[in-house]
């Protein structure tokens, strides 16, 4: 019997199916799915129908150790094409739900596509990116942890179906907790048709996000050499094939398709070797071989085969860089999480400049952590200080950040489902503006996400952005520029987790060799927009991916800035440490990755 109560399940809900998949790997091009549950739920959340079954992969199953799916289990099961129409038949029109919604739907929309369908998923939840939003008071956001603390019983950890089942409870609970706190799900569009056109013309011809290349890089092309799997290639100028059927069948073959020439850049291939592009000057300096694009497709005919990259990092690794523990937090306002509404946008981030001056943390949004609400002019009329008053929360005026007040005890916001198994994770270190502090590596390992959120009221689209760069301040190549099309490279990787939370998760030691510092930055889609319309811009950092936040800073000092970054991460020695930024610029993204040496057609 679980701890979810009828208040609970009749919270709201709309057309839900929650899915859960088994895979070979982690990466949807790659591998392949190997178990699949789905589980639809009626308006008040309770299952209507399930559907499970093996897959036959038709490849090595891959880590057995942790699904326990072995090449003997799985044979003789179903191809996944002859699956394909009961799981459309359960998502099509409803919201697919999922815990780390993206990794499914990654894993989900390549078996469609390889069955020759279309994953009919037109918006998305993912339940890990809802717990963080209600900032529920567990160690981590792992689904078993979950479970623990809505009294859940999970059967079998990494069992599609039992998973799909707890994961339906939890669900319940989550979107009750959300509801009480006036938390709206954060529901993603994810239309395969529907990505946004580029912002600026970033020169890569392929259709939706570059894949990173699976195999290592072997060199630079030799005179009447072969091409090998792995081998960075650059165009340049016009091709008789349609630039992104070219791009297509070289990355089918296995190799890397650059949008910049680099002393990496194995050859660089353009039909008229003379005109002077910045392409092929850069060829010429850094003795890149240049061939025409006649003798590239015949080449590309008999690639030979290369060398796989090394196995995935796990996500907590042993340490290779020491470090030194966090600061302890101190202060009036120590303890305290303030939700500050009303005012201008000049009064409101010096109000939250304040409160970090006082040791408090500023809020962007409410949670289950905001302790307090700090009314300014005008604020009384937000929907959040109603529901603040619902909740019992502490409400101040201006006066609590003046020099000899006193601040009452915090409560944090009470949460619904009764007998929480509540373990309340250890206090984030909050950092002003500009403020550095070592990455706790030796508590939290070699994996660490840094998610940026911004106000749930807000309409403008932010975009995260980031570079890997190297001692020069510079990318190495176009690889070292992540942003919506290109979502990952080498240890680092993009992601949108909601309508107003997008993150970079970063293996620390697979980075490139060459990396010393990641910059990461937000610009905005649509013209005349600024980051004072945005308002202020969250920054929580964690270990791994489903960790509560370890260190958390709150930027709002942008007005007329259209780019803005947001933190660094650098080396200083053998220790990685995090600068909180918050430097913002007035002009376009396609200046700023000029200015960190991305290549950007005029």
């Amino acid at each position: 019997m679980t701890q979810v109560d009828e208040q609970q399940q009749t919270a709201g809900f709309g057309a839900f199916t929650v899915v859960d998949v088994e895979t070979s790997g982690l990466r949807p091009h790659q591998h392949r799915v190997l178990s699949v549950a789905a589980v639809t739920l009626d308006g008040t959340g309770r299952v209507t129908r399930e559907f499970h079954s093996l897959i036959d992969p038709g490849c090595d199953p891959g880590p057995v150790h942790i699904h326990g799916l072995t090449a003997e289990v799985l044979q003789g099961s179903p191809e996944f094409g002859q699956v394909r129409d009961q799981l459309t038949a359960m998502l099509d029109g409803r919201v697919m739900v999922a815990h780390n919604a993206l990794f499914d739907y990654g894993f989900l929309l390549q078996e469609f596509a390889r069955a020759g369908g279309a994953l009919p998923v037109q918006r998305r939840l993912c339940t890990l990116a809802l717990a963080r939003r209600i900032a529920l008071p567990t160690p981590d956001y792992r689904l078993g942890t979950l479970a623990t603390y809505y009294g859940v019983p999970q059967q079998k950890a990494h069992d599609a179906l039992d998973d799909t089942r707890v994961l339906a409870n939890v669900l319940r609970a989550l979107v009750a907790d959300a509801a009480h706190l006036g938390i709206a799900p954060p529901l993603l569009d994810c239309a395969p048709d529907s990505a946004r056109p580029t912002q600026s013309r970033w020169p890569v011809g392929r259709r939706g996000p570059k894949r990173p290349c699976d195999f290592a890089y072997p060199g630079k092309l030799a005179v009447a050499g072969r091409l090998r799997q792995g081998m960075k290639v650059a165009l340049t100028g016009e091709t008789r094939i349609e630039r992104e059927e070219l791009v297509a069948r070289a990355e089918a073959a296995g190799l890397d398709i650059m949008s910049t020439v680099s002393n990496r850049t194995s050859v660089l291939v353009t039909n008229n070797a003379h005109t002077g592009t910045g392409k092929t000057r850069k060829a010429f300096e850094f003795g890149t071989p240049v061939i025409d694009e006649a003798r590239f497709v015949a080449l590309l005919g008999s690639v030979e085969p290369g060398h796989l990259k090394g196995a995935a990092v796990p996500e907590v690794a042993a340490p290779r860089r020491s470090t030194v523990p966090a600061r302890a937090i101190s202060g009036r306002l120590a303890g305290r999480r303030i939700l500050v509404l009303g005012g201008t946008h000049g009064e409101a981030a010096a109000a939250r400049s304040r409160i970090v001056e006082l040791g408090g943390s500023a809020a962007v949004n409410l949670s289950a952590t905001v302790t307090d609400l700090l009314l300014l002019a005008g604020g009384e009329s937000d929907r959040r200080a109603r529901k603040a008053g619902e909740l019992a929360l502490a409400v101040h005026g201006p006066d609590l950040l003046e020099q000899g007040a006193i601040a009452p005890a915090a409560i944090p916001a009470a949460l619904t489902a009764p007998g929480h198994a509540e373990v309340r994770p250890a206090e984030p270190t909050v950092l002003s503006r500009g403020q550095v502090i070592d990455v706790p590596i030796a508590e939290g390992g070699n994996t660490w996400t840094l998610r940026a959120t911004w106000s749930q009221l807000s309409a403008p689209t932010v975009d995260l952005v980031a570079f890997l760069l190297g001692s020069d301040e510079r990318v190495d190549d176009s690889d070292d520029f992540l942003f919506y099309n290109q979502p990952e490279s080498q240890g680092a990787k993009l992601s949108e987790d909601g309508p107003n939370e997008q993150s970079i998760t970063l293996v620390l030691d697979d980075l490139p060799e060459h990396c010393t510092r990641v910059v990461l930055a937000a610009s905005l889609d649509g013209a005349g927009l600024t980051f004072g319309d945005v308002g202020a811009i969250e920054l929580d950092f964690a270990a791994g991916t489903e960790s509560s936040t370890a260190i958390r800073s709150t930027l709002d000092a942008a007005t007329v800035e259209r780019t803005l970054l947001l933190a660094e991460l650098y080396l200083r020695g053998e220790h990685w440490r995090l600068r909180a930024v918050g430097q913002g610029y007035e002009t376009d993204l396609a200046e700023l990755a000029r200015r960190y040496g991305v290549d950007v057609d005029e």
